[in-house]
Order: C-alpha cells, then sequence, then structure tokens
C-alpha cells in the first residue's frame, strides 16, 4: 500500500486517479477547494473505499500551510490541481498564475521538505504553442502563447529544478486533450467532446471557433489514469517532461462528425471567432 496525495482529486481527471488509486488498495487523501472540482465525484469515488483508505482535506494548494499539512506522512503526490482553460487564463492571468505557478511551487517546497518520494505534476501539450512542426516531441522548443501555456511550463521549469538542485523526484506529464466520464459539458470553458455531445442531445447547433480543421489528440482518461501511476514507479522518469497521448490525429470536424454518427444527428456546427491563445495543430504524432 502506498499513501498517496491527489491535489484537485474532486476533479474529472482527479477523481478518476482516486478511484483507481482506491481500487488498488492504496491510501488516498484529496486536497481541493471545489473552486473547480465537484463534491459528486468523490463520493461516487469513494463510496466502497475501505476504512481509514480515503481522507479528504478541504483547502487550497496556494496556502503553503495548507499544503505542508497536507502532504504529512505522504509517499508520492499526483498533483492535478489548477485553473484550467486557455480562456479563463487570458481573461485573468492574474488567478491563473496564482493558482498554477505559486500553487505549484508550494507543493513542491512543502513535498521535499516532508521527505515525500516523488510527485507527479500535470502539464499540457499547450506548452508546444503553435509550432508548425508535427509531431510535437519533447524534444523540441516550447512557446507558450497564452498565460495558461505558460504557467504549466512555469512548473515544470520549477519541477525539473527541484530534481537538479534537491533530488526531490518530480515527472511533469503533458497531457493532450483529454475526455471521458464526469466531465462537465456545462462549463464556459468545457472541452469540446462534452460540449459537442450535450448540444446535438438538446438539438443546437454545436459551437466551434473557427474553420474547424485544428487538429487534436484525443485522450481517454483511463491512459491519463495508467500514465500518472507508471510516473509514480518507474525508475528512469524523475526530472522528465513527457507526453500523453493516444496516437491520433483528428480535426475538430472530423470528431463532430464521429459524434453524430454515434447519436444519429446531422445538426450543422455554428461557426464563431478563433480564440485567442488557441493552438491550431497538437498532436505527438506525423501528418498523415
Amino acid at each position: 500500500m502506498m499513501r498517496v496525495l491527489v491535489t484537485g482529486g474532486a476533479g474529472f481527471i482527479g477523481s478518476h486517479l482516486v478511484e483507481r488509486l482506491l481500487g488498488d488498495g492504496h491510501f488516498v487523501r484529496v486536497l481541493d477547494d471545489f473552486s473547480t472540482g465537484k463534491r459528486a465525484n468523490l463520493e461516487l469515488v469513494s463510496a466502497g473505499a475501505a476504512p481509514g483508505r480515503f481522507e479528504l482535506m478541504e483547502g487550497s494548494i496556494a496556502d503553503f500551510e495548507t499544503c505542508r499539512r497536507a502532504v504529512e506522512g505522504i509517499e508520492g503526490v499526483l498533483h492535478q490541481a489548477a485553473l484550467p482553460s486557455v480562456p479563463r487564463s487570458v481573461r485573468d492571468p492574474i488567478a491563473s498564475n496564482a493558482a498554477n505557478v505559486d500553487g505549484t511551487l508550494n507543493l513542491l517546497v512543502a513535498a521535499r521538505d516532508a521527505k515525500v518520494r516523488r510527485m507527479v505534476q500535470a502539464s499540457s501539450s499547450s506548452v508546444y504553442g503553435n509550432s508548425p512542426t508535427l509531431p510535437k516531441h519533447e524534444g523540441m522548443p516550447t512557446n507558450p502563447r497564452s498565460p495558461y501555456a505558460l504557467t504549466k511550463l512555469a512548473g515544470e521549469v520549477y519541477a525539473r529544478l527541484f530534481f537538479e538542485l534537491y533530488g526531490f523526484e518530480t515527472v511533469c506529464l503533458r497531457y493532450f486533450n483529454v475526455f471521458g466520464p464526469r466531465q462537465d459539458p456545462s462549463s464556459q470553458y468545457a472541452a469540446v467532446i462534452p460540449k459537442f455531445t450535450f448540444a446535438l442531445l438538446d438539438g443546437e447547433p454545436p459551437e466551434i471557433h473557427g474553420d474547424g480543421g485544428q487538429t487534436r489528440d484525443f485522450t481517454y482518461i483511463a491512459n491519463v489514469v495508467d500514465a500518472n501511476l507508471r510516473a509514480l514507479e518507474a525508475p528512469k522518469a524523475a526530472g522528465e517532461a513527457m507526453n500523453v497521448a493516444a496516437g491520433a490525429r483528428t480535426s475538430l470536424l472530423e470528431m463532430l462528425g464521429h459524434i453524430q454518427d454515434i447519436l444519429g444527428t446531422t445538426i450543422a456546427p455554428r461557426h464563431v471567432d478563433s480564440r485567442a491563445g488557441d493552438v491550431r495543430d497538437s498532436s505527438p504524432i506525423s501528418p498523415r
């Protein structure tokens, strides 16, 4: 049994990590301030947990003392807490920086001081920016185009420095477009698959920013969970930043067509202006 802290454990990705860890027999402590996470997610995944194997701490990584208490007695950290979304960061870069940079630094310092063995933190494919080069690979230059992407890159740099300067093991996982159950379709910052799906179910035209030719690697949540658990243990992963993706390049229009086929609908999309900070092509595979 491992004692694991999951920050942002009430969120979409975090709750799936909690579910897997509990199912594998580990002790799980969740730290979440519920600014974006949902209590219902935790109630769902912790319902069958063995006595004494699940603990909830309500609080924010923006507070160092909260981070310090959260890592007490912990062996591994899966750091998912963040203010997500490129558009949100464009509207409020200060809030994104406070959560994603200051909060990550608080957690790194607290975990280092508590002698946590390893911290795995969520990064993003957005750090690559809008370079036309495909595939997006870990050896290429980064070029963030939004405050959100910049905060994720800053978190990566801090993580690598903590490994190099202090010997504290860190791993950063650059998620491509993650989808799956418990992804909130109601937020204005919701991911495209649930937004498309629920619009079609409601008989409304799905909204596409731009021409719909932009491509993404849509990565199922189970792959992301598996990558996190492997990153907690892999002996040669410390100090690295790695892509986590499914290996398929799909345009938004293609994805909409797949969803239309599944639902049996033919509602045409509504095209609106492209969003500031958006990336045209984000894929870890070469063009076809």
